[in-house]
């Protein structure tokens, strides 16, 4: 069995002990599973992602691919997951279900999985959208340090840790709601591809 099929069923299997209803709408990550460029990290899954079982599909993800495209950035060379990979939920006051920032518990249940899938993808470097899936490997904000690379710690259970670059940026539906934040976006995405074609150039040159 192949180590990501392996993963999803292990993952599949411990969440729907914990689930009431004994089974649960996991949204797995999507896209080139074997040492991309770059995997992108979002939150958790909407209803879009959770109804189609992709990530970032819906609203967000089609701003996501719109700035990607705008910066030439090809979404079918990434791989794209979520640190918490069911649908968080709550009721609306006018009563309809909504979605709602994943919680602590969420956030601490789902992490480990996160660090074993990123072990088994091995992209070149990371990049987090928004402050869930930035607080996963660090304590800081993505005010703080959206566009500028860090360093992080990628620790798997029962498996070596090991670190990866890791650029924090804005979560895609931000720009939704703060169509201020679009320069910035846009600038932080620009900055990315930069320093990728740097790279890229200098290890040709090697």
């Amino acid at each position: 069995m192949e180590p990501m099929q392996r993963f999803r069923q292990e993952c599949t299997a411990f969440f729907e002990k914990l689930s009431p209803e004994g089974r649960c709408s996991l949204v797995f990550g999507d896209g080139k599973i074997k040492n991309p460029v770059l995997m992108l990290i979002g939150e958790a899954p909407g209803e879009q992602e959770t109804l189609q079982g992709k990530p970032f599909v819906g609203k967000a993800g089609k701003n996501l691919s719109a700035f990607l495209e705008a910066v030439g950035i090809d979404r079918k060379e990434l791989y794209v997951s979520n640190v918490v990979k069911v649908r968080p939920t709550k009721i609306s006051p006018a009563g309809g279900i909504v979605n709602r920032p994943p919680n602590r518990e969420e956030k601490l249940l789902f992490t480990p999985w996160l660090m074993r899938e990123i072990a088994i993808v091995r992209p070149d470097a990371l990049v987090t959208l928004g402050n869930v899936a930035l607080q996963a490997f660090m304590e800081n904000t993505v005010g703080n340090v959206h566009g500028k690379w860090q360093r992080v710690v990628v620790a798997p259970p029962e498996k070596a840790a090991f670190t990866l670059p890791l650029f924090p940026l804005y979560h895609p539906a931000s720009v939704i709601y703060n169509r201020s934040l679009a320069e910035v976006y846009q600038a932080d995405l620009v900055t990315l591809r930069d320093s990728l074609l740097a790279d890229s150039t200098s290890q040709n040159d090697s």
